[in-house]
């Protein structure tokens, strides 16, 4: 994961909640961007590799990456889903953690590379649906 120091989800969450009244729970591990999936199984590339070969190239790449820091550019045009809101990292930012990923034999993650704002819970899900689907349809900008 990268993680971004401060408070910079909840600032952009603040103007979900400013602009549509849409208080958002926090993300569970802070504002982070993740790019690698934290499951060893999705690393052995359907068996083509050993439980122990991917242990061992992920301790290197690892080791290799731990506490540097990289640049990363937000798309500050939120996205949202049924019950998430995110900002994307914007496509030219995206070279350097793709290239992690290709360190370790792996591709293009199957979400794309964001920043998660929050999720809509059971209070509000009524709330982010009426909000979103105004949003889809035209009727909110």
């Amino acid at each position: 994961m990268v993680f971004i120091d401060g408070d910079v989800a909840e600032y952009y969450a603040w103007f979900i909640k400013k602009r549509y009244g849409l208080v958002l729970n926090k993300p569970l591990r802070g504002a982070h961007i993740s790019f690698i999936n934290d499951r060893i199984g999705d690393m052995t590339l359907n068996g083509q590799r050993s439980v122990e070969d991917v242990n061992r190239l992920w301790s290197e790449v690892k080791a290799m990456w731990d506490g540097k820091e990289i640049e990363i550019v937000l798309d500050l045009n939120p996205r949202f889903d049924k019950t998430h809101w995110w900002l994307n990292v914007a496509h030219e930012s995206r070279t350097e953690l793709h290239g992690i990923r290709a360190e370790l034999g792996l591709g293009k993650p199957y979400f794309g590379l964001h920043m998660s704002l929050g999720y809509a819970n059971e209070r509000n899900l009524m709330h982010h649906k009426y909000i979103t689907n105004g949003i889809i349809n035209g009727f909110i900008n």
